[in-house]
């Protein structure tokens, strides 16, 4: 498969799962904001169950706004160009996974392989940031070389 059409595949993943977690916090929301609806005003000042609905909306609004803020980051990705080191938006095969730094999404299979997402400020990509093809990086004390980048 064409290096350009992997990456475009692994965006597309990405965007498919994070599409799928908005949707859902979206439905919790909903279901939050319906329930303490239901319930109407507080009973007396010491009635919180509306307030925990409300707080837990809020929370699930928390949790969406993060996910929105990683499905704009994705669209940051050039998707036209090959990288030559490792940095966001690269993929990084390595001789013991393969790597995807982007968003910290985790574990994707794809076309029977798997890859991994990961965020661009855990220790993983920290030690990837600008590393090409053919070089060594070590993490948790263990050597490994960079088969290709980009």
């Amino acid at each position: 498969m064409d290096k350009l059409e992997l990456k475009r595949k692994l965006v597309e993943e990405c965007r498919q799962q994070l599409q799928k977690t908005v949707n859902n916090l979206q439905s919790a929301m909903d279901e939050a904001q319906l329930s303490a609806n239901e319930y109407g005003s507080p009973k007396d000042r010491y009635d919180s169950f509306r307030m925990q609905q409300l707080r837990k909306k809020d929370m699930f609004g928390q949790q969406m706004k993060k996910s929105l803020d990683e499905l704009y980051a994705l669209e940051k990705i050039d998707l036209k160009t090959e990288m030559i080191k490792a940095g966001f938006g690269a993929v990084v095969l390595t001789n013991e996974q393969k790597i995807f730094i982007s968003i910290g999404l985790g574990k994707l299979t794809l076309d029977n392989e798997i890859y991994y997402a990961v965020s661009v400020h855990v220790p993983l990509a920290l030690a990837l940031e600008g590393k090409q093809k053919g070089d060594i990086y070590e993490i948790n004390g263990k050597k490994l070389e960079i088969l290709d980048v980009f």
